[in-house]
């Protein structure tokens, strides 16, 4: 034996040994698996363990420890076993819980006594109480044998792959301390090599349970330690460590130095600082720590919620405020610890083109790339590409340029697929630290692409929304002007026809320049609006009795003239653009012409009902069923007349109505006729009122 190299040395080395690596498979326990309550019981046995390799690795070096803590302590790890091979029994078959019920209480009793210092209650009990400690310790090792035993024959054959580990482990450790036991019993002796040697069979066996454990993720404690904490613990420790050895290195400075130390140990300290500080801002060290921390010590490498959560933070900008494609790089790059990237997003044509890159140069770009080609080659299923793979596919590959495929900086192709076509895809710069691309990687790439192709085609479809808004804005009001207009032809067209009839009476031609200069007048408005694109009649206040009686006067070339009849000789003002009222009420009139033959009537009455100005255009026409009226009638562009209707005048009266504050109500029936009736708040209550409805 070397010199220096002492049995107790050894002995302590072994139970330190079994200490670390109880301990490392309980921090495994806690940080990597998830499980009911046998989980816990097994970080339960395993505690127990570490703390009994410690007390013994100082007995054996340092007799420090009382005999008690260490009785105590061989106790509470043979019942923490025991305890767990107990539910894991109570597991596998129905009705084994109920059976070793009392063989649990007679160890939980017999384990609980043992724990208690004997020593201090019964003083002067002499060797026989060593005795009774030795036997309560061979029972403890023949139940958990027992245990043992039942555990493996109750496993069916085909999962005994699963708990096979666990037995030849446990099984070898209680034999071991059933043979040291009962040594000791029968010669009165602790054998001393053998005790000294149980810390190294101890660690051999740990690797076996570490084996049964993780074909058995069941037996873990539900507790789960995220990957921030792990690395920023990691990071604090090592910062830790290093400002040790700074330390220790600025007292050896001090102390061994000399007169040079004056100045050189604040140097050194400034040094140490700086490069702490550097290297804790590294991204590059970060990165090399991260994928230390997920290779190491988590069965999955990223944490599937919080790259989640992150990832919608960053694509609805509340992490970066930036444009739409900006950000998604940056949600991209950030899975796989890419410095940069650039994106290239599809228009409504099909074409693809340069959209933004960030954190990597345009020189390194060709910014002029059509890559409408590539687009379709990753249709089928979007794959990510790594540009300095082998096989890429044979489409895909025919359609990368050169340049891109020379590029030693960029690393992924990833397409941004949104149901089964490509909008466009991201080029991602290589990592800060090297990594291997696997399936991980792969499908969280891709999935978080689709996520972020749903935000491109969202703003795509929110930004054609937008337009068609506008459009529809113009359209409307366009609509409304020809329909205008083409009530203006009609005058005009009227006053053409009968002008060979009529041109020699005085009257016809007053009539007919009237007729004209009104035209003229409001086909220059119509041209304002459609310039301006707003509606240039402004509301004012507006009698309603002349502007009947010129509606009335101005449909009568049609027969059946409409007749006014003022109920009450009711005058009352309304608050309205009166020109578009009384058109609107000129077109009431003539769909009451249009409905009815040219024997029947049409009668325009004025009245008052309610504190509010009524217009009833009831004619004896045709008339319409109610579903016609609730599904059809106020629908603009839905016509009876074919070609020769618009179909927004009904449309256009109730919007012009509602915008006065009014309401229209129809009251018809099939062959019956119908009654329009326009109710309309007075002027007074018209500026108090808040309109209902405002349609342009």
């Amino acid at each position: 034996m070397p010199t220096g190299v002492t049995p107790e040395l050894i002995g302590f080395l072994g139970y330190a040994a079994d200490a670390v690596a109880m301990a490392v498979l309980a921090l495994l326990l806690v940080t990597s698996w998830r499980g009911r309550l046998q989980g816990g019981l097994l970080l339960l046995a395993v505690l127990a363990s570490v703390v009994w390799a410690v007390l013994l690795a100082l007995q054996a070096q340092w007799q420090v420890v009382p005999v008690q803590a260490t009785w105590a302590a061989e106790a509470a790890r043979m019942v923490a076993w025991c305890l767990f091979l107990l539910r894991v029994l109570s597991q596998l078959r129905e009705g084994l819980a109920e059976r070793l019920r009392l063989f649990r209480w007679a160890m939980l009793v017999g384990g609980g006594l043992l724990l208690l210092p004997f020593e201090d209650l019964l003083p002067g009990a002499g060797g026989w109480l060593a005795n009774v400690r030795l036997i309560g310790q061979l029972l403890l090792t023949v139940g958990g044998l027992f245990l043992v035993e039942q555990l493996y024959r109750n496993t069916p054959w085909q999962h005994r792959w699963g708990i096979k580990f666990l037995c030849f482990g446990l099984g070898a450790v209680f034999v071991y301390d059933f043979y040291f036991f009962a040594d000791a019993l029968l010669f009165g002796r602790l054998d001393r090599g053998v005790w000294l040697a149980r810390g190294g069979v101890n660690a051999v066996i740990m690797p076996l349970l570490a084996v049964s454990v993780a074909r058995n993720p069941q037996w873990s404690f539900d507790l789960a330690v995220s990957r921030s904490v792990v690395i920023h613990s990691t990071t604090l420790m090592a910062a830790g460590i290093y400002l040790l050895f700074m330390a220790l290195a600025g007292y050896y400075i001090r102390a061994y130095g000399g007169e040079w130390s004056l100045v050189f140990q604040p140097l050194f300290f400034f040094g140490a600082a700086l490069l702490l500080l550097v290297l804790l801002f590294s991204g590059q060290l970060r990165s090399r720590l991260k994928l230390f921390v997920s290779r190491h010590f988590y069965s999955y490498r990223y944490d599937y919620r919080e790259e989640w959560l992150r990832l919608i933070r960053v694509l609805s900008g509340k992490v970066l405020q930036a444009t739409l494609p900006e950000r998604i790089i940056f949600a991209l790059a950030e899975l796989v610890d890419s410095p940069g990237g650039a994106i290239w997003v599809r228009d409504a044509d099909g074409n693809c083109a340069f959209r933004r890159c960030w954190n990597l140069p345009p020189s390194e770009l060709d910014t002029r790339w059509q890559p409408t080609r590539l687009c379709a080659a990753l249709e089928p299923g979007g794959p990510v590409v790594d540009l300095a793979g082998p096989a890429v596919g044979v489409e895909v590959a025919a359609a990368l340029p050169t340049w891109l495929r020379a590029n030693e900086r960029l690393w992924l192709l990833v397409p941004l697929m949104h149901e089964t076509n490509v909008l466009g895809f991201v080029l991602l710069a290589r990592p800060r630290a090297p990594q291997e691309l696997g399936w991980e990687n792969v499908q969280l790439l891709q999935t978080a692409a689709r996520q972020a192709a749903s935000y491109l085609a969202l703003e795509e479809a929110a930004a054609a929304l937008a337009e068609a808004q506008q459009f529809e804005g113009f359209n409307r009001l366009s609509a409304f002007v020809v329909h205008d207009l083409k009530n203006l032809v009609a005058q005009l067209s009227l006053v053409s026809r009968n002008a060979e009839r009529y041109r020699d009476k005085p009257e016809f031609v007053d009539d007919a320049l009237q007729t004209v200069s009104d035209s003229v007048e409001r086909m220059n408005r119509l041209l304002l609006q459609l310039r301006t694109a707003v509606p240039t009649g402004a509301q004012q206040h507006v009698a309603l009795r002349p502007l009947l009686e010129r509606a009335v006067k101005a449909r009568a070339v049609q027969a059946p003239a409409p007749q006014l009849r003022v109920a009450d000789a009711a005058a009352p003002e309304v608050c309205a653009d009166a020109e578009r009222l009384e058109a609107v009420l000129r077109n009431v009139m003539q769909n009451a012409q249009d409905a009815t033959d040219k024997h029947g009537q049409v009668q325009v009455t004025l009245r008052m009902a309610d504190g509010m100005a009524v217009v009833d255009i009831e004619d004896d026409g045709c008339g319409m069923d109610e579903e016609f009226i609730r599904e059809r009638l106020f629908r603009p562009f839905d016509s009876t007349k074919g070609l020769a209707g618009m179909g927004i005048g009904a449309y256009e009266c109730k919007a012009l109505v509602a915008l006065a504050g009014g309401r229209v109500d129809v009251d018809s029936e099939p062959g019956r006729g119908t009654c329009f009736s326009i109710r309309l708040p007075l002027a007074g209550a018209a500026q108090a009122q808040t309109p209902v409805v405002a349609v342009v």
